[in-house]
């Protein structure tokens, strides 16, 4: 895994959080790899966010193993934008929190 330095993040935390696009995300896990702040947790999608995606979306999910990445920890985030370069689907992007 590798770390960040404080110069590449851009922000304190809790200013800017990752959102995760579930019709993208495949739960491949290269976000918690590459996250400095350990924002991410790779795991089943919940019934609510599976049963809200389309017929489309919930067959490549059963492909993929019904993991996608879930950010509990997104107020550590520091914006330093590595699981938006490291996510092949790219279904992450960094948004200022509301």
């Amino acid at each position: 895994m590798s770390a960040a330095s404080p110069a590449v993040c851009k922000q304190p935390a809790g200013v800017i959080v990752p959102v995760v696009n579930l019709k993208r995300c495949e739960g491949k896990g290269d976000c918690a790899e590459v996250c400095p702040e350990n924002v991410f947790v790779i795991r089943r999608i919940d019934t609510a966010d599976y049963e809200n995606l389309g017929a489309m979306n919930r067959f490549k999910l059963r492909v993929h193993g019904m993991k996608v990445a879930y950010t509990p920890n997104a107020d550590a985030c520091r914006s330093c934008g590595l699981c938006v370069t490291a996510c092949p689907e790219h279904a992450i992007t960094l948004a200022r929190m509301k």
